[in-house]
């Protein structure tokens, strides 16, 4: 998958479910709930052990869900995303060592900012599109206007991730900085623990309206 095209499905979904999962076998479980609740995509972070096995797993059995990494802290991490299919990588932060070898093997790659110094350095580096992080202990979406602004010229968007939530992801939406928003909240990990794949299905459900209402185009 080239850039662009991941570039149009984040505009499309406009929500990445950010998910930490302790057991494997609920991988396919949990895919499923996503898929039916309409919003294909999962970002499997590297907070758990089980994150290379379960996006290993999603990719060979799910191959409709597009499936990325994320908290990817460590060049091993990155190395271990892309052996296991991830289509992208996430990180919380920048760092350069990363940045440098997602650069050499092509993988695609969205490091975190959360200040003006960092977003220079992701311009600098042909990033035009960066992770911001925390987002709402940050200032939310008027810390990300002003952050943002200086930049805006250039073409830079954003996938704000840390607080966001229903009650407050239309006002994201509307910022035309925000290409999607990384969703913590959407499959939470005691809900996955649980089984309750019906609830984690509800609530995809709900974020994808909210999208569609906002954007005027279905996930």
């Amino acid at each position: 998958m080239d850039l662009k095209e991941l570039e149009k499905k984040f505009e499309t979904f406009g929500v990445i479910p950010v998910i930490a999962i302790e057991e494997p076998e609920n991988a396919l479980h949990l895919a499923d709930s996503l898929i039916e609740g309409g919003l294909p995509v999962a970002e499997i972070t590297f907070r758990t052990k089980a994150a290379a096995g379960v996006i290993e797993t999603l990719r060979k059995n799910r191959p409709e869900l597009m499936v990325g990494a994320g908290t990817i802290l460590t060049v091993e991490d990155l190395l271990r995303a892309r052996d296991s299919g991830a289509v992208f990588g996430v990180a919380p932060g920048y760092n350069p060592l990363v940045v440098s070898k997602a650069r050499e093997i092509g993988f695609h790659f969205f490091p975190g900012v959360m200040t003006p110094s960092e977003i220079d350095r992701g311009v600098a580096e042909g990033f035009k599109i960066l992770k911001f992080f925390p987002s709402e202990a940050a200032g939310g979406i008027n810390m990300l206007k002003a952050v943002s602004a200086p930049y805006a010229h250039l073409g830079v968007r954003y996938i704000p991730t840390g607080g966001v939530n229903a009650s407050n992801l239309s006002s994201y939406l509307e910022f035309d900085r925000v290409i999607a928003v990384g969703g913590t909240w959407v499959a939470k990990k005691d809900a996955i623990s649980r089984g309750d794949w019906e609830k984690i299905k509800n609530t995809v459900k709900e974020a994808v309206d909210i999208v569609k209402r906002v954007r005027g185009k279905s996930s």
